[in-house]
């Protein structure tokens, strides 16, 4: 084998190792992607299929929220569509109704959502931007304000 021949078998193993690297790194990291949606993409564009894991972020619906033990149902509304969110543990302190919220977990088959992470608001001038800007395209929130137009 002539240099030449050596060094193009020497590059074409270094390729076949990265391009195997990057493979077991997407492989590895597709379960990890989780996809932001709105009750609206859920429940009239069909967006999540059931059984999916996703964020689903909204505002918690005022009266909503029924708390058993550790077990909590509330509601969470992007002024348009709701869907019923059930969640086990323990809520942010700054959890409450009529503030945005993003829940992490699965769609269940009867269009309700089974959450496993529950995150709310820091302070008044903080909402998740994709829950912000999901409102703005609905125009029911506006930047600035710290309450939602009804």
């Amino acid at each position: 084998m002539t240099r030449k021949q050596k060094r193009l078998v020497f590059i074409g193993a270094i390729g076949a190792v990265l391009m195997g690297a990057v493979l077991l790194v997407m492989t590895a990291l597709r379960d990890e992607i989780v996809f932001f949606y709105t009750p609206s993409d859920i429940l009239v564009d069909g967006k999540a299929s059931s059984g999916q894991r996703i964020r689903l972020g909204g505002l918690v619906k005022d009266a909503s929220i029924v708390k058993d033990g550790e077990n909590v149902t509330f509601v969470v509304t992007d002024t348009d569509k709701e869907i019923s969110v059930r969640y086990t543990g323990i809520l942010p302190d700054l959890f409450r109704e009529g503030q945005g919220v993003v829940a992490e977990g699965i769609v269940g088959s009867d269009g309700s959502f089974a959450a496993d992470t529950v995150l709310a608001k820091h302070d008044e001038n903080y909402m998740p931007k994709e829950v912000a800007d999901a409102l703005k395209e609905k125009g029911v929130w506006q930047e600035g304000a710290d309450t939602v137009k009804k």
